[in-house]
């Protein structure tokens, strides 16, 4: 299923050009979000006190990469205890957040950054909101480092290169419900695995197979 989440973690050309890397992400997007003004420019944004954050639009087929694992790839660029700052960009256009639209992925944000939160002495900065605005930027910016490949980026490159190597292994082998389970194994096997019951001696499906196996001794 597709679904979407608005990151703000910097100047937007860098955090667009490592999204979008990613397996599993469909599309991005930069705009300016969660300001108090209508359809911002870049020049006001920059300086006219918008409220806005340069922000991402993240499509993801939940399928093949989770919330969880997108937000862990985002902190890997980010400062997470800057307060409107990251490298060298200075401004609340440059803060960081984590902007929903879907009100089910509020517990899943949070959870998240409670454990961020565990490798750090400072207070974690990211706004963890509802989306309340987003307004497209300007097409130049759109894609800007693939137009420019040498241009301003605050994330190195190697950076780019883990991304398109992140596989989110919760979703290669997702846990299976108890129901499905229950399904597929006898009731001694769900009992064993799942409730740490002992299976009785010489009553399974196998107890007097034996098989002859070759030497080992050329």
């Amino acid at each position: 299923m597709k679904k979407e989440i608005y990151l703000a973690g910097g100047c937007f050309w860098g955090t667009e050009k490592y999204l979008e890397n990613i397996p599993g992400i469909l599309n991005t997007e930069v705009g300016y979000a969660n300001g108090t003004t209508k359809n911002p420019t870049y020049e006001e944004v920059c300086y006219n006190n918008t409220g806005h954050a340069e922000t991402v639009k993240v499509e993801y087929e939940d399928t093949v990469i989770g919330l969880p694992y997108i937000l862990k790839l985002y902190y890997d660029v980010i400062n997470p205890v800057s307060v409107n700052r990251q490298g060298g960009d200075t401004g609340t256009q440059y803060r960081t957040g984590i902007y929903y639209t879907d009100e089910g992925d509020k517990p899943v944000i949070e959870k998240s950054v409670e454990e961020l939160q565990k490798n750090y002495k400072e207070k974690i900065a990211i706004e963890r909101l509802p989306l309340t605005n987003y307004y497209k930027a300007e097409e130049y910016h759109q894609k800007y480092l693939n137009k420019n490949p040498q241009g301003y980026c605050h994330i190195s490159g190697d950076k780019f290169e883990k991304a398109k190597q992140a596989v989110d292994k919760s979703k290669k082998f997702p846990p299976k419900s108890q129901d499905e389970l229950k399904n597929e194994l006898t009731t001694i096997q769900y009992q064993v695995t799942q409730n740490n019951a002992t299976e009785a001696p010489f009553q399974n499906e196998y107890f007097d197979e034996f098989r002859e196996r070759e030497s080992m001794w050329m």
